[in-house]
């Protein structure tokens, strides 16, 4: 009976929070394909260590940070399979194209333009309105880290984006 009430616990956890850590996954990589992956590739590995996930003061936080964990290997992965990528099928320089305006004003591309801890704290504390507190914990680092990569991160989203479309990220307002 312990396995069934177990089983059901996770059961409701997951059905809870998957849509969210995918949506975590999502803004992290910029790869909409990839996020429900590493949201079930994140919860399979909470369900192998459920008895310690469940027992620890902020479950979802714990899963937040396996699922940022995971989006910055397959990041690391990504950019070495482009490095060697490059290297074999190097074409010699070619002409450089100026940044598509368009482009540049899509808050994901802008996000993807971010170094990952200033990616995941400012996803953290704008997208899905977590304190530092929280944010400090899912990511495994201190409060006072999450305050300054937060600040300069939207700081770098504001010199991308402009302050305007900053400001209305946050406010959650949309100019037409």
């Amino acid at each position: 009976m312990l396995l069934d009430d177990t089983s059901a616990e996770f059961h409701e956890f997951f059905e809870r929070h998957y849509a969210d850590l995918a949506r975590f996954a999502n803004l992290l990589t910029g790869e909409a394909d990839a996020a429900d992956d590493l949201a079930a590739d994140a919860l399979v590995a909470l369900w192998q260590r459920w008895d310690r996930v469940r027992g620890a003061d902020h479950p979802l936080a714990y899963a937040r940070g396996v699922v940022a964990n995971m989006a910055r290997e397959r990041i690391r992965s990504a950019v070495r399979e482009r490095r060697r990528i490059a290297l074999f099928w190097s074409r010699g320089p070619g002409p450089v194209e100026s940044p598509d305006t368009a482009a540049v004003l899509d808050v994901r591309s802008a996000l993807a333009r971010l170094p990952f801890r200033k990616r995941a704290c400012v996803v953290l504390r704008h997208a899905f309105d977590l304190s530092e507190k929280e944010t400090a914990a899912a990511l495994g680092i201190s409060v006072g880290t999450v305050k300054s990569q937060t600040s300069k991160g939207m700081a770098e989203l504001e010199g991308i984006l402009g302050a305007r479309a900053v400001e209305n990220l946050v406010t959650g307002r949309r100019d037409r």
